[in-house]
């Protein structure tokens, strides 16, 4: 309520200063903002009007209830798609509206839409209305509804209801009383539920009473629909003599409103609106003509910032009559586009596109009720009209064929060059002009009037801008491409010098470069800022502090003096006026003048000081007055806040979430996950012409305010779950910047992350718990059995194992016991076999030697004696008692070798099972033969014989093949 209070005193006070300080003119008519029924796309009339406490516009709409906010429209439709013919706004949040034979009032729900709410159900059955509502007034705590049948209070959550026994015509509420016309019995007025007659009131007549209004001294304004205008002091009602009786009269009186509280706007049936003074005088006559879309206004409305809003039969209308401009159109397309336009003499004139107009200036004085004007071509000013510059007294033409001198309705050529575009003083009595083919020279006559010199010789570029600065020297701005410093000889007659300067001598840019004198200094515009030329360097810098100080206007493209240090700066189609007054400071204004935007004539903008307070601007078809007075007032605007009004779903179709949500709705605002993709559209109910920029901030999302952009709405894709602050604010002509609205939302957690969803989680974390334990306690003993079992099976192995080893041990030992004794055998064989030999190699050589022996005698002995030794000797070499022995210890190291080679060769003897035996021992052929008791050769013989009985291969080894048997 507090945040409410504050606003209604800051509108308050901004309406207080400007009724305070603005007068409305009489000449032009206010800039009119149409709204048409193609922009609002709802039914053609409009039969009332209303704001609410947040600057959003309500009409009573032929199909139901439409709003704008400045950027959007939107329609509500009543129950059975009723007309809505009264709307009334309670500053709280309701908006009251009736139709036929219904009334109620809509209210934002929690989602922010609008619902309605009908008070129908409140009466009793033989009170429900069978007709129209045809207005409606909120009163504090009470709401007043009015029908021709009938008035109904609402109070308390009650209606009661006032009849009477004529039927009433309107019902009108003036600062705290109600009046209302019972049909042919007169004027009454409602007291606390009960209507007293008006005395005196019969004398309004039959025509009806179709407006009431606050008059000064507590006065009231009574219009009625054919008797004219009365004023009812509380005593008696007198009729009022004014201008605009017979107007009214005339063209059927409708409705009216009050304006900046001393004049009075009358809506009429037939001609539009006329607006009075309080002494009679009609100011404003706005009609078709001028400016409506329509002249049949069933509906006038003004609001906080005194913009009169009328509701007509076909379409809806703003008409800013508090502004200080005022604009006078071309509807018929009679004089085309308009270049430049002057007053002078009683006589405004126009130079256009087609030629040079003039109408007589306030021909009928102030007093005349419709101020009109009738612009007629000179003759023979045909053509392009380039400019029109008043020089000591003489309006000189600038024309596409030359140089006129403008008297009255006529024209005197006095220069045939082509194109005059500019014309300045160069000196008390010359003046110099820049045209297609470069300068020209004008002189004073003796009879004052300017007359053609000469032709500058030596230059002949197209000269759009022409200024001299402090050292005589001539700046020349092409009309296209780059600056000229221009030295002119003594006499004017030719260039003496003259420098082409372009980008290439610190100039922005080479093109679209434009010099002014701007408080006696040249400067240079660009898109890119001022610049300044430097003397010493010849070269052009950044004018640093003007830019700065003109902001969005340092790009201007062009510079008109005003009055005392003022100058108009245009930037490219908008216009502001600069105050340089102060040294050091400069302030400038481009709010009042936003309505000019877009409506001159691009690089040939044209503003004209009519007098010390009047300026004439030209604008394309036609022309606007402004009063300098009027835009002293301050500029600075207390902007309200920026209006959420739309947030969308655009996930996969588009679809409203919510409306309105920063409006008397503090609740706020869920969104489902699966709706992250959302669409804010945002609005400043700011209804002037202005170029409105805006600036939003995320938090939660955003890391920084953007950039200002004209987009009113803004997409976010893919929010994550949690609670955003969506900030935005408004700027208007890159000045003023309203508060900061604060919206604030919340993106649900997906389905996974919900309460609902974490609370199953976690009985799903204890179940999966307890299931995890009892399933590891079971796999834990399984596991514990197995381990024992593998335990037990894996000491069973090893004693298995043990005992396998053991065995092995043992049979390790046995083998090396074995070995052991095979070799001790092996090497008892060998020496058996050693002694052999040793005993047959012993006989043997007793036997040689026993040839040798001799008796005592010296003689041999007999032979008989040899054979006997030797027999013993033969005997002992051939015993088999040795090969017994012999064969005895080859069989116990050597187990079964004669078994199996008798077994695979059968057919071997003896002698040679001997020689395979010591063949397997690895014998010398010497060896052998001692023991076979044969020659070696006899060994080589039987070697060969065996090999034969063994079936061996010529190339095995035989001693090889008997080691491994």
């Amino acid at each position: 309520m507090f945040k409410y209070f504050v606003w209604f005193l800051i509108c308050l006070s901004c309406c207080l200063v400007q009724a305070k300080g603005a007068d409305i003119k009489n000449i032009g008519v206010p800039y009119v903002q149409n709204y048409t029924k193609a922009q609002y796309q709802s039914g053609n009339q409009n039969w009332s009007v209303t704001r609410d406490e947040h600057g959003i516009m309500y009409f009573g709409n032929a199909e139901g209830l439409l709003s704008f906010d400045g950027k959007y429209w939107q329609l509500n439709r009543m129950p059975n798609g009723l007309i809505v013919r009264s709307v009334a706004a309670d500053g709280k949040g309701k908006i009251y509206a009736g139709g036929f034979g219904e009334f109620g009032y809509w209210q934002n729900n929690k989602q922010g839409f609008l619902k309605y709410n009908s008070l129908i159900p409140l009466l009793r059955k033989s009170y429900l209305p069978n007709e129209e509502i045809w207005k409606i007034y909120v009163d504090g705590d009470r709401v007043i509804f009015q029908s021709f049948g009938a008035i109904f209070v609402y109070a308390n959550g009650k209606i009661s209801t006032i009849r009477a026994p004529n039927p009433f015509l309107f019902l009108f509420k003036t600062g705290s009383r109600y009046f209302i016309e019972q049909v042919g019995a007169g004027l009454f007025e409602l007291k606390n539920n009960t209507l007293e007659f008006v005395e005196g009131s019969k004398i309004l007549g039959h025509g009806g009473v179709l407006s009431i209004l606050p008059f000064q001294h507590n006065k009231y304004l009574i219009g009625t629909g054919n008797n004219g205008l009365f004023i009812y002091d509380g005593r008696q009602i007198t009729p009022w003599k004014n201008q605009a009786n017979d107007f009214l009269k005339t063209y059927q009186l409708n409705n009216g409103a009050v304006i900046l509280g001393k004049y009075f706007a009358f809506g009429t049936i037939l001609n539009g609106i006329v607006i009075i003074d309080t002494l009679g005088n009609v100011v404003q006559h706005i009609n078709k003509s001028s400016g409506l879309q329509n002249n049949t206004v069933l509906s006038l409305f003004t609001d906080r910032e005194q913009n009169l809003w009328a509701g007509l039969d076909n379409g809806i209308d703003r008409i800013e009559v508090n502004s200080p401009l005022y604009f006078y159109f071309d509807k018929t397309g009679r004089f085309g586009t308009v270049y430049s336009s002057i007053i002078f003499n009683k006589k405004i004139y126009l130079g256009t596109n087609q030629g040079l107009f003039y109408s007589e200036w306030l021909p009928g004085g102030n007093n005349q009720l419709l101020q009109t004007f009738d612009f007629k071509l000179i003759p023979g000013s045909q053509g392009q009209v380039w400019d029109l510059s008043l020089q000591d007294g003489r309006l000189l033409c600038g024309h596409n064929d030359g140089t006129y001198q403008v008297n009255g309705s006529s024209i005197s050529k006095i220069s045939s060059v082509n194109g005059g575009w500019t014309i300045k003083k160069l000196k008390d009595n010359l003046l110099i002009q820049g045209t297609y083919t470069g300068l020209a020279i004008y002189r004073k006559d003796n009879s004052g009037n300017w007359v053609f010199d000469h032709k500058v010789e030596l230059f002949g570029e197209p000269s759009r801008y022409v200024e001299k600065d402090s050292k005589g020297q001539i700046w020349v701005s092409h009309a296209y491409k780059g600056i000229y410093k221009i030295t002119l000889s003594d006499d004017l007659s030719h260039v003496v010098s003259q420098k082409y300067y372009d980008k290439r001598s610190g100039l922005p840019d080479s093109y679209n470069v434009n010099v002014f004198n701007l408080d006696n200094r040249i400067v240079f515009s660009s898109d890119s800022g001022f610049c300044i030329y430097d003397d010493i360097s010849d070269r052009f810098y950044k004018y640093q502090q003007l830019n700065k100080m003109l902001g969005t206007f340092a790009s201007s493209n062009k510079i008109i003096s005003a009055i005392g240090k003022k100058y108009w700066f245009i930037n490219h189609g908008r216009v502001a006026l600069a105050d340089l007054s102060v040294p050091g400071k400069l302030t400038i204004d481009s709010n009042r003048f936003s309505s000019l935007n877009g409506q001159m004539v691009q690089h040939y903008e044209n503003i004209n000081l009519i007098n010390n307070s009047i300026y004439l601007i030209s604008i394309d078809d036609g022309f606007v007055i402004l009063n300098d007075d009027d835009a002293l007032l301050p500029d600075k605007v207390n902007l309200p806040l920026v209006l959420i009004r739309k947030v969308e779903n655009i996930t996969d179709k588009v679809s409203v979430i919510s409306e309105n949500t920063n409006i008397n709705n503090p609740t706020d605002i869920e969104i489902p996950f699966s709706q992250n993709d959302i669409r804010i559209s945002y609005a400043l109910p700011y209804y002037r012409q202005a170029k409105i920029k805006y600036q939003y901030y995320l938090d939660g999302y955003s890391r920084q305010w953007s950039d200002w952009t004209t987009q009113s709405q803004k997409e976010f894709t893919n929010l994550g779950h949690g609670v955003y602050k969506f900030s935005v604010r408004a700027k208007i002509n890159d000045e003023n910047v309203s508060p900061v609205t604060v919206y604030t939302f919340t993106i649900l957690p997906p389905w996974y992350k919900t309460k609902m969803a974490m609370f199953a989680y976690l009985v799903l974390i204890i179940v999966a718990f307890y299931i995890t334990r009892y399933y590891y306690n079971l796999n834990l003993k399984k596991h514990q059995d197995e381990i024992h079992e593998k335990l037990h099976r894996e000491k069973e192995e090893f004693l298995k194992q043990e005992a396998i080893a053991n065995e092995q041990q043992i049979v390790k030992i046995k083998n090396e016991q074995l070995q052991a004794d095979l070799a001790s055998k092996s090497r008892e064989l060998a020496n058996s076999a050693m002694n052999l030999v040793y005993k047959n190699e012993l006989l043997q050589k007793i036997s040689e030697e026993m040839a040798h022996l001799k008796d005592s005698s010296g003689k041999q002995l007999s032979e008989d004696q040899l054979r006997r030794i030797q027999k013993v000797i033969d005997e002992g070499m051939n015993d088999e008692r040795d090969w017994n022995v012999f064969e005895s210890s080859f069989n116990e190291a050597h187990e079964n070798f004669f078994k199996k080679l008798k077994s695979d060769h059968p057919d071997l003897v003896p002698n040679d099972l001997k020689l395979c035996a010591y063949l397997r021992m690895n014998m010398s052929s010497k060896e052998m033969a001692s023991l076979l008791n044969i020659s070696l050769r006899g060994v080589e013989i039987r070697r060969y014989r065996l090999r034969k009985k063994l079936n061996l291969e010529h190339d095995k080894n035989l001693v090889e093949f008997l080691i491994e048997l």
